[in-house]
């Protein structure tokens, strides 16, 4: 068994030994999203620091521990806090997380993030479902020798966010009377923010909002077999015209 596999099967098992049930869904809550663990009923607690092997946040915004309880009736598990590539951690260890998940018997993953917008449409607070991604990070989780048992060695991205579930969630929005965007996330390496020039790049790459996580957690999660949706919330939207400094 290589180090990688037998770390996750490490933290995997001793997150095991601390949750009271098999959680079915699984969420990663983004910048300024972790008070939404708020609406768990119950839950059990375990620090970052305290699983073998997982990563610990080093962002102020992010909380930095697992989360394991009852959501609408739904067994959850959360990571409230995530990592990215500008931390200086690895894509396969940002992978780590996701990949302990489906040890532990996750089937959803549910992701969240705040963004930039690129989309002119687009205003500050909106909420955009995730249809489709562009990966110019330069990064991928999947590089390095493939462990079969986890994923094919070239998994199919054609439809890397699930149609059902974000059929489903266009439809709850609407009987919820909440407006929905929708749009195509580039994710970049960061930490600067882009400029003028390169707002208007990714742009006319096609992409609707910019931000510096998700991707490597959804290329490991459709890797892994596991449905996966994802929303990011604008926080402010980037205008190469009219630019503005963005307060942080």
């Amino acid at each position: 068994m290589d180090t990688f596999r037998q770390h996750v099967q490490e933290g995997a098992e001793y997150v095991a030994s601390r949750l009271p049930f098999r959680p079915r869904i699984g969420l990663v809550l983004g910048t300024g999203l972790g008070g939404v663990a708020g609406a768990m009923e119950s839950p059990v607690t375990v620090p970052y620091e305290d699983i073998p092997h997982h990563p610990v946040s080093t962002v102020t915004s992010h909380e930095g521990r697992l989360l394991c309880g009852r959501w609408s009736g739904q067994p959850v598990l959360v990571l409230q806090g995530r990592f990215h590539l500008y931390e200086g951690y690895s894509a396969r260890q940002i992978s780590f997380p996701i990949r302990v998940m489906r040890k532990l018997g996750v089937e959803i993953l549910v992701i969240s993030n705040a963004a930039g917008g690129l989309n002119p449409l687009f205003h500050g607070g909106d909420i955009m479902l995730i249809t489709d991604h562009i990966n110019f990070t330069g990064h991928n989780p999947l590089i390095g020798p493939n462990n079969d048992e986890w994923g094919p060695r070239f998994p199919d991205m054609t439809q890397p966010y699930s149609p059902r579930l974000r059929e489903l969630a266009a439809k709850t929005a609407l009987a919820e009377g909440l407006a929905l965007r929708q749009g195509v996330y580039v994710g970049v390496l960061g930490p600067s923010l882009e400029t003028a020039a390169e707002t208007r790049l990714l742009r006319a790459a096609g992409a609707d909002a910019v931000g510096m996580s998700t991707i490597m957690e959804v290329i490991t999660a459709v890797h892994a077999g596991l449905d996966v949706l994802a929303f990011s919330v604008v926080s402010n939207v980037n205008r190469p015209d009219c630019f503005h400094p963005i307060l942080i």
